[in-house]
């Protein structure tokens, strides 16, 4: 793709994010949820392979439903109430379509269905933007408009996610798909505490996009992209795969990495909320999630060839390890470790 087209789309990208992050307004912020999903459709399509372009045309077609509902939503307040003001979404039936369409948005059970399919047909940097910078702005919206959500229907969405994303991962071999399943299952967490501590749904978020960032990237440097091409890593960049290793780790929420730290929070409040059935389902559902990480850490360091694997045999070059992806991985794994440390030293 020309240099320059990539900059016009990498530049409506954080020009739609930031139109809807910090508008009051519902017009505007449409507007910027559809700035957004017109600049990472070349992105998605740019391959020009018949499944990118499949996964292009069921981005396209999703996000136009979710964007419709959004406005639907907005104009039925507006005519029942007046206000366009975001956080003032007070009728029922507005509440009701905007959750189904932030849901949709975000890839959500019951409207995840779009999502490992579109990321499955994305390049590896398109699929860490589609998880990550895609779902900033509906989690704002969803931050902006929780105090008027139901929190019984959003607590049901979150515990089908992490069920759905952890038990649909369980099978797969290509890496992105158990990327997209992963993504859906940390969606549900952020869900489930939304109505109770909205600020504790964006710690989770950032977390979670760091994380995210540091396994699309690593996975992007040593261009891997099934579990059976990923057994071979560790001929090739040992020092990677251990930190790919943590990092898998660290998103599955193993203490003491920093994964670990947004599901603590959240089980704390849950519990505080006198929601401890909820904390102990999402806590053992989880527990799926964790298996198909652990397939991913195992396939990366401790499957060393000779194997058996049918896989094309790639080229073996020393390229060093781009300082972002080594900053990123530490982040991913050392941050709650050190995070005593570094609040005694300032």
């Amino acid at each position: 793709m020309n240099p320059q087209a990539k900059l016009i789309f990498a530049l409506s990208l954080v020009m739609g994010t930031t139109i809807t992050i910090s508008s009051n307004h519902w017009i505007t912020a449409w507007a910027g949820l559809e700035i957004n999903t017109l600049a990472i459709l070349p992105l998605i399509a740019k391959s020009h392979h018949p499944r990118a372009i499949e996964a292009a045309t069921k981005y396209f077609l999703t996000q136009s439903a979710a964007s419709a509902l959004v406005l639907f939503s907005s104009m039925t307040n507006a005519w029942h109430t007046g206000q366009w003001d975001i956080t003032q979404l007070t009728h029922p039936v507005s509440c009701l379509i905007l959750t189904s369409a932030i849901s949709i948005k975000l890839g959500l059970v019951p409207f995840h269905f779009w999502f490992p399919e579109v990321l499955q047909g994305s390049p590896l940097t398109t699929g860490l933007l589609l998880s990550t910078v895609m779902k900033f702005p509906p989690i704002t919206l969803l931050y902006m408009t929780a105090p008027s959500l139901d929190p019984t229907l959003l607590i049901s969405m979150a515990i089908l996610s992490v069920a759905l994303g952890g038990w649909m991962g369980l099978n797969q071999t290509q890496i992105r798909k158990i990327l997209a399943f992963s993504s859906i299952s940390h969606l549900g967490w952020m869900a489930a505490i939304i109505s109770y501590d909205p600020k504790l749904t964006l710690l989770n978020f950032y977390l979670y996009s760091l994380m995210t960032a540091a396994v699309f990237l690593a996975l992007n440097s040593i261009k891997t992209l099934k579990l059976s091409v990923l057994m071979t890593t560790w001929a090739k960049t040992p020092s990677l795969s251990a930190m790919l290793l943590l990092t898998l780790l660290s998103l599955a929420g193993l203490p003491p990495l920093t994964g670990f730290l947004p599901k603590w929070l959240i089980i704390q409040e849950l519990t505080k909320q006198d929601m401890a059935p909820a904390a102990i389902t999402i806590s053992l559902l989880s527990l799926l999630s964790l298996f198909f990480y652990l397939r991913l850490a195992y396939c990366a360091t401790i499957t060393l060839p000779p194997h058996t694997t049918n896989h094309m045999k790639q080229w073996h070059t020393n390229k060093p390890v781009h300082p972002s992806v080594a900053i990123l991985t530490v982040s991913a794994t050392m941050l709650l470790p050190m995070s005593p440390m570094l609040s005694s030293i300032i």
